[in-house]
């Protein structure tokens, strides 16, 4: 089964958790998200969905220094991204109750 269409409904909801974690710059989202298990993720996705959630002010961004070179942008997790956060939250454990209660 090919579960990139399952990870695009959830994918907004663990890119927030992430960031909320602590301010990251996009390669760095990208690479957490690998090492937490989504293997196969890509800047093409992430990317993309961090746009729509600068849109929709549930993320605000910051250019900072780097050690490395020129300044980042790194993201920020907004009151309006709280707020989903807190949303997804109760989605996803209603969700994979009802799920769980039907695949044992």
């Amino acid at each position: 089964m090919n579960n990139s269409q399952m990870l695009k409904g959830i994918l907004s909801g663990v890119v927030l958790h992430v960031i909320a974690e602590g301010p990251v710059y996009g390669y760095e989202l990208v690479t957490r998200l690998r090492k937490l298990g989504f293997t196969d993720i890509t800047g093409g996705t992430v990317y993309p969905i961090v746009q729509k959630m600068e849109k929709a002010g549930q993320l605000t961004s910051k250019q900072l220094p780097s050690p490395d070179g020129p300044n980042r942008k790194y993201l920020f997790v907004s009151p309006a991204g709280e707020a989903f956060l807190a949303e997804f939250d109760q989605e996803w454990t209603a969700l994979t109750s009802i799920v769980n209660n039907i695949i044992k």
